[in-house]
């Protein structure tokens, strides 16, 4: 496994039948730098997986150290959602985003339950909007992506919300409706958030030295804040907070930022989006986790945290070994 720069483990995700069939799928970064998705299975002990059941489903090869993306997630269709980046390097001179013969920046959508025993180790939803069309591939659900860290469904109403990491103008939340069949172009490299990206005529081959910014079908993000201002610099997705402890964060989603380490929360039940800061700040936000209950999780580079209230983080000292707010009783 490889273990610079963007490398090593970038997702696990355990399949919607764990406890029947003890599959779990892991998205990580080889010893060549590939970008990997493989398929394990649980051993006898239970807390233990089994080397020896990898199956690998998808090797993309990389050719710079940045942009891999690496979330995998199942959505409440079942199918499990892989988020790839543009590969790099900066302005994605490559144009992997817009090109159709190859999954970088994209969103995939596979269905993990079909060809099991036999590679490729899943099949093609009927319904993903490319199937049968030549490019993009079959296996792709969205386009236009930049850096998606992270992408999340919400587990009340299966909508999905993809931060996308920006250039140097915008940080973005791109939003695709439960509804939705897919298909949908984010727009990089041509546009940054709403802004015109105007790309660098580096590939004459590549869609986005011909493409108008003001083309309508691009997707625009439902809300997006300026890079390197206030410190900003890498938006880290988050989800819709469906617990039941912090009611005034309920059917908001949360998102931070890596560099500034502010904390958001976003709503849309008053009509258009609308976005508040909320009274906390943890540096390097890498990741945000959700629970059984809806409850949510943050991790920097130490530490993991659970969200408390609109201002309140707490921390189970498991890292740095401070067992004071552990208890032997089970709530």
């Amino acid at each position: 496994m490889g273990s610079g720069f963007e490398g090593g483990i970038k997702s696990i995700a355990f399949h919607p039948d764990y406890d029947t069939n003890g599959f779990f799928f892991v998205h990580y970064s080889d010893t060549s730098d590939a970008s990997v998705v493989a398929r394990y299975t649980v051993s006898k002990d239970p807390d233990v997986a089994d080397p020896a059941s990898g199956v690998i489903l998808i090797t993309v090869a990389q050719t710079t150290t940045i942009h891999r993306g690496g979330q995998i997630q199942f959505g409440p269709d079942g199918y499990l959602y892989i988020g790839y980046g543009d590969g790099g390097p900066q302005t994605d001179t490559n144009c992997n985003s817009q090109t159709g013969d190859r999954f970088q920046g994209k969103m995939l959508r596979i269905d993990v339950d079909q060809n099991v025993s036999t590679p490729p180790h899943y099949g093609i939803p009927g319904d993903n909007p490319f199937g049968g069309k030549g490019e993009p591939p079959a296996e792709v659900w969205a386009l236009g992506l930049r850096q998606p860290w992270r992408f999340s469904f919400d587990r009340l109403t299966g909508d999905l919300y993809i931060a996308d990491v920006g250039q140097h103008t915008r940080e973005e939340i791109d939003f695709q409706p439960a509804s939705s069949s897919g298909g949908e172009n984010y727009g990089w490299r041509i546009m940054e958030g709403t802004t015109c990206h105007d790309p660098d005529p580096i590939d004459p081959s590549c869609p986005a030295q011909t493409a108008s910014c003001d083309d309508p079908s691009y997707t625009l993000p439902i809300l997006e804040y300026a890079t390197g201002v206030d410190g900003n610099c890498s938006i880290t997705g988050g989800y819709v907070y469906r617990g039941p402890n912090i009611s005034m964060l309920t059917g908001r989603y949360l998102y931070g930022d890596w560099c500034s380490g502010r904390l958001w929360a976003a709503d849309n039940s008053g009509g258009p989006w609308t976005t508040e800061e909320l009274d906390i700040s943890l540096t390097n936000i890498v990741t945000f986790g959700e629970d059984q209950n809806g409850e949510l999780y943050l991790a920097n580079g130490s530490t993991v945290y659970r969200l408390d209230g609109p201002s309140e983080l707490f921390s189970d000292g498991f890292e740095s070994g401070d067992t004071t707010s552990w208890s032997s009783e089970v709530p």
